[in-house]
């Protein structure tokens, strides 16, 4: 799932649901969408640039919802979070402080970038 969000007509933001699947191989099918939401972000930022329209992508990793403590997956979680470079899955005020700022006039210089906060995975 993804969300494209609208704030004060001058910025875009495509926030992927995806995990690191749209930055790494994985699943075809799923990860070539991902894929897509990338060359989107950057074809939209040149298309929309000239009206002062900024866009970007927002690529989350593991995030500490009750999505990911369904079922018996609490020490599955455990372990994953041990393969991450922080050691800790994110919570999910330091993602939306993150989109606050790209959608703030703080960041009126960025745009068709991928921001990705996961704790340091796809660095690996």
């Amino acid at each position: 799932m993804q969300t494209l969000v609208v704030v004060n007509s001058g910025y875009l933001l495509l926030k992927q649901h995806s995990f690191i699947n749209g930055l790494v191989g994985g699943a075809v099918g799923y990860t070539d969408t991902k894929f897509a939401v990338r060359g989107f972000t950057k074809a939209a930022a040149l298309e929309l640039a000239h009206d002062g329209i900024r866009v970007n992508s927002v690529h989350p990793g593991v995030i500490d919802t009750p999505m990911i403590h369904q079922g018996d997956t609490d020490e599955a979680v455990k372990q994953f979070a041990k393969m991450i470079p922080l050691q800790r899955v994110a919570q999910p005020e330091e993602i939306s402080k993150a989109v606050l700022f790209l959608a703030s006039d703080d960041s009126s210089y960025a745009t068709g970038a991928e921001f990705v906060f996961d704790g340091g995975l796809t660095a690996q």
